[in-house]
């Protein structure tokens, strides 16, 4: 593997992207709403509106800006393609090295509340021995490390990239982490780089029923979930269709219109939490914004939405083959959108630790901090 050029890196986001922001908010055109549908076709109108609102009278960027500035930051290029990463540092002489991988809609950003507590947990509660240097990238064509230039880049392309990246930050042996695509991609470096992964920790699965006769029958509880998983498949996953067959289509409206961009990543945070946006106030309006707006200055909304096409080109190419054999944690939260039978998971990752989580949804890092930390140190701890 050759040497990597890894220099420091800060954001600044040039004034003249936010007036422009704000000069299209002001001028947005909504469309009108059936009465009474709610968010059954998708972003509510006063929902959006109300945010909307927020981001353009109160929303501060530059108070994000710096809390992101606040943990150092890497770039490096990795076949051809910049790569950007939070890399933390723990004071804690032997903390470990953790892959934070995110996935699509989200970003580094689901992370900024659980890198303090991951990797100095003794001033927030914990123990010195639970301690993690925390390395969050950014997903190829994603926020700083976007946008991409060339075809090919699939989650296993983008985990040898990763691997690499890890190299070069000086870390032979690490944890990995991952929700959404961050699972498919943690998986893939797990599997390729079985010798440096100590440990993969996941809150999202997805897996296929094992062939043959031998596979336990479901519980009520797992058949439930498959049921539900179905439901979903035939009524929430369009934008897996178009952005997996014509994402640059969908590219020049995400990228012209701010409050575009805002309603389709919006509806899935309201789609994949716990409980609804307009009741649920997990996500507050800042938190929100500070992930829509990180599409919006990089220009990234066309990019990050490739990775459904790569993986339709790719398809098994794209996945580990055979068995997962590092140990691995599945954390599941009740609102997320897939929940495997154990026997399912268990015949595809070697599992040494399961748990069934009280609250929370698909962007878990974000929406129940307080969950998160504690069980990511659980399974940790067992594999160090």
């Amino acid at each position: 593997m050759a040497n990597l050029e890894v220099v420091p890196f800060r954001i600044e986001v040039r004034d003249a992207i936010l007036n422009d922001l704000h000069e299209r908010l002001d001028r947005t055109r909504f469309p009108n709403q059936i009465e009474g549908i709610e968010w059954g076709q998708g972003a509510e109108l006063q929902f959006l509106s109300e945010l909307v609102g927020y981001w353009r009278a109160k929303y501060d960027w530059r108070a994000t800006e710096a809390r992101l500035n606040a943990f150092d930051q890497v770039l490096t290029e990795i076949d051809g393609q910049r790569i950007h990463a939070i890399h933390a540092r723990s004071p804690e002489p032997d903390a470990l090295p953790l892959l934070l991988v995110h996935g699509w809609p989200g970003s580094v950003m689901e992370f900024l509340d659980v890198i303090g507590p991951l990797t100095d947990p003794v001033v927030h509660g914990g123990e010195a021995r639970d301690a993690f240097h925390v390395i969050a990238p950014s997903l190829p064509g994603f926020a700083w490390s976007g946008p991409t230039h060339e075809l090919g880049w699939h989650p296993r392309r983008i985990a040898g990239a990763f691997h690499q990246l890890m190299g070069a930050l000086g870390y032979e042996r690490y944890g990995a982490q991952g929700g959404d695509w961050g699972s498919v991609i943690t998986s893939n470096v797990a599997d390729l780089h079985a010798d440096a992964v100590v440990g993969l920790h996941l809150n999202f699965v997805v897996v296929s029923r094992p062939k043959g006769d031998d596979v336990p029958p479901l519980t009520a509880e797992e058949e439930a979930g498959l049921a539900a998983l179905s439901e979903w498949r035939a009524s929430g996953a369009g934008y897996q269709e178009i952005q997996g067959t014509k994402p640059q289509t969908l590219g020049y409206a995400l990228e012209d219109s701010p409050v575009g961009l805002c309603a389709w990543i919006v509806e899935k945070f309201d789609a994949w939490g716990d409980g609804s946006l307009a009741i649920n106030k997990t996500f507050t309006f800042d938190r929100l914004l500070d992930n829509i707006t990180t599409y919006w200055v990089t220009g990234t909304a066309t990019s990050s939405a490739r990775i459904y096409w790569e993986m339709r080109q790719a398809r098994r190419d794209a996945i580990p083959q055979a068995r997962v054999e590092v140990p691995t944690g599945v954390a599941n939260y009740p609102a997320e959108v897939t929940k495997m039978p154990r026997a399912w998971v268990e015949h595809r990752y070697n599992v040494t630790h399961w748990v069934d989580q009280a609250r929370g949804g698909h962007f878990a890092a974000m929406e129940v901090p307080d969950l998160f930390v504690p069980d990511v140190r659980t399974f940790f701890r067992t594999v160090r």
